[in-house]
Formats: structure tokens, C-alpha cells, sequence
């Protein structure tokens, strides 16, 4: 998939994806992911049943995007309390699973409250269970809501910006339905610009070294007949030095009070790349990534993942439960490797950071407290 130029019919768009459902069958409630991992070869539901069994998902990238973690994290803990296993226990369990990722410990620790509440106020444990649930499903409609406004937001500020249309945007890592409740952070914007009929080209980063931009990006841009590109990591400075990008558009993992954004790594260098050569950065993210209670890029804790994920060449199909690789060897037997999924970019190099309450630019800490001071979403520390 180097290139695709169709175009999906006037008015006609592919169904939903269905990325994240709550189950409950007669054998018992379950929570079923479509398991990202197979993707693009092989759309695959992944069904767990208890919480050990999301944490292995969530810690694989079955499931992943700082979003979709966050509404994972919120039904895992309804998962437990339906189960009537420990609702406290299983809440830190799903917020260790990935350290960066700030909203995986908000919608684990949000539903953890309700629960707790219920519990406090007399409920039994069915009925405390039940609340769990019903906040789990909240804060999945919220995050669908959020998205459809970051997109409206994200559009307004290319029209600003790039006035004359034919927007050139490069984006890095997947930010799109695979990450959301809805149809994502970044990549929406990108897919609103395609529906307006100002995306000339999406430039689409490969995202070593586990592909989600080939695997998943370009997935979702041919599934709903985007102009895109795919190009290695490395390539993106030859792009910008022939002019062939109007605007950089990421995602975010967590985002410190004074605005440093840490996203999937090889995100910092594009904002460099950005910066040298005049181009916005714009990052796109709902609220709940913004953790103010982490002064600035430098108390972010980075995610440091195994290193065979760079010294071998692995099928997505067969990364092991472990997250180990099982691949072909691309490295001397023994090797060494610097795996950080995330880096950080200070805020300086931020164009403008767009959310569902409204954009931030120039990027500060007191116009981020500003803004989230204004959203209900940010009420658990």
C-alpha cells in the first residue's frame, strides 16, 4: 500500500469500525477489541474476560491510542466488578499497564470512584457493578463526542493557517478510529479535510518499529478513499526540503502542564523538522491526555519497550503474549536496543495543541490550565 488516490464514493462512507464493545453473554460479561495487532491482513476480535486478560492486550497493542486506552481502562474496571473481583486491585493493574499514557489511569481511576461511591452510598455489589458499567459507557460516548469536536476545531485552524486548501498534511503513529470512541484525534482532522474536499495528500509515517502508520494509518486512510502516501521515518526531512508539506498533525500520549507533548516516538524530530522549515505542528488531543499534575516534559515517564521489537523483523501475527518478538533476526545475535515508545516535544516547537474545548496557541501552561479548568472531563488527579 505505497500509494492509494481513490476516492470513496459521493456520499457513501464505510461503516464503523468497531474497535471496543462491552460483551455479556450467558458465559459471562467480556470486553472485545478488535485486535490491532492483525491488522491490516485480518480484522480480529479479541475477547477478555477478566482483567489479566485486557492488561495482556493493552501491554501486546491489541488494543492502544491514549484515548482508547482510557475507555479500556474505564470498561476493565466494570469488567471486575461485574465479576466481583477486586475493583481497586484491577484498577492499578490496568494503569501500570503502559506507564505513558495518561488516560489509561484516568478512565480506570474515574470508573474506580463510581463504583466505590455506589458501594459507600449502600449499593450492593450487583448494583455497584451496574454504575461501574454505566460510567465505563459514559466516558465512551464522551470521547466520541470529543473527537467529532477536535475535528471541527482542527479544521477551522487549517483554514486559518492554510487558507488557499489543498492541504499536504504528514502524520505520525495512528490517531484515528483504532485510538477513539469516535473517529479519532489527528487523523480526524485529516479525514474532515478529505470529506471537504481540501486534503490534496495525507503523508503517512511508517512509525517504526511496529508500523502503526503503515499498518494502521494507511489501513484507515484506504478504507475511507483518503489520498495517501506512505513513507519511512527518515524520509519526511526530503519531503519537507521540496516544500511537499503543509502542516504536521500528531496525536498525544500525555501532555505535561506546560504543554510538552509526549507522543509515539519520532514525533520530537518532526517538530524540529517543522520548525526549521515553517510548518505547523499542530497536536490534536482531548482533554483527558492533558495531565496537570506532571510539571513538564522531563517528569514524563517514557515506556521503555523490548528490544526485540527492533533487532527483528516480526509479523504482527506472531508477537507473542509477552510483546516479545518471534520474528526474522535483523541484528547480530545479542544486539543491543534503544526502544523508547514515546519521546517528548517542548512546547515552543507546539503550533497549536486542539482539543474539544478549543485550541491553544501560543502553547503555555497557564493557557493549558486555562482550557482545562473549563472541561468537566478533568476532575480525577
Amino acid at each position: 500500500m505505497a500509494d492509494q488516490d481513490a476516492q470513496s464514493p459521493v456520499g457513501i462512507e464505510p461503516p464503523a469500525l468497531s474497535v471496543l464493545r462491552w460483551d455479556d453473554p450467558p458465559e459471562g460479561p467480556a470486553v472485545v477489541l478488535l485486535d490491532q495487532t492483525r491488522l491490516p491482513s485480518e480484522e480480529v476480535e479479541l475477547v477478555c474476560a477478566d482483567v489479566p486478560a485486557l492488561v495482556r492486550a493493552i501491554r501486546t497493542l491489541a488494543v492502544r491510542g491514549a484515548p482508547l486506552l482510557g475507555i479500556a481502562g474505564g470498561y476493565g474496571v466494570a469488567l471486575a466488578a461485574a465479576r466481583g473481583d477486586d475493583v481497586a486491585h484491577a484498577a492499578e493493574l490496568l494503569e501500570a499497564a503502559r506507564p505513558t499514557a495518561v488516560n489509561l489511569g484516568y478512565g480506570a481511576r474515574r470508573v474506580a470512584r463510581v463504583h466505590a461511591v455506589a458501594a459507600g452510598n449502600g449499593a450492593g455489589p450487583q448494583e455497584a457493578a451496574v454504575a461501574a458499567l454505566a460510567e465505563a459507557r459514559a466516558l465512551h460516548r464522551e470521547d466520541a463526542a470529543a473527537s467529532g469536536r477536535m475535528a471541527q476545531y482542527g479544521l477551522e485552524l487549517l483554514a486559518e493557517l492554510l487558507p488557499h486548501g489543498g492541504h499536504r498534511l504528514l502524520t505520525h503513529c495512528n490517531t484515528g478510529a483504532l485510538v477513539s470512541g469516535g473517529e479519532g484525534t489527528a487523523f480526524a482532522v485529516a479525514l474532515g479535510a478529505h470529506r471537504a474536499g481540501s486534503l490534496r495528500r495525507l503523508w503517512v509515517d511508517e512509525t517504526r518499529p511496529l508500523l502503526q502508520g503503515a499498518r494502521l494509518t494507511a489501513y484507515e486512510a484506504a478504507r475511507n478513499g483518503m489520498p495517501y502516501s506512505l513513507l519511512t521515518d527518515n524520509a519526511a526531512g526530503s519531503l519537507f526540503a521540496a516544500g511537499e508539506v503543509d502542516a504536521v498533525l500528531i496525536g498525544a500520549d500525555r501532555i505535561a502542564a506546560d504543554g510538552s507533548v509526549a507522543n509515539k516516538v519520532g514525533s520530537y524530530p518532526l517538530a524540529v523538522l517543522a520548525k526549521y522549515h515553517h510548518v505547523p505542528f499542530i497536536v490534536v488531543a482531548p482533554t483527558t491526555t492533558v495531565d496537570l499534575d506532571t510539571a513538564d516534559g522531563t517528569s514524563i515517564v517514557v515506556e521503555q519497550r523490548s528490544a526485540a521489537e527492533v533487532t527483528e523483523l516480526t509479523s504482527p501475527q506472531i508477537v507473542s503474549a509477552g510483546g516479545e518478538g518471534g520474528g526474522q533476526s535483523v541484528a547480530p545475535p545479542g544486539a543491543l536496543a534503544y526502544n523508547p515508545a514515546f519521546d517528548i516535544t517542548p512546547p515552543e516547537l507546539v503550533t497549536a495543541i486542539v482539543t474539544e474545548e478549543g485550541i491553544i496557541s501560543p502553547v503555555t501552561g497557564v493557557g493549558l490550565a486555562e482550557l482545562c479548568a473549563r472541561s468537566s472531563q478533568i476532575t480525577i488527579s
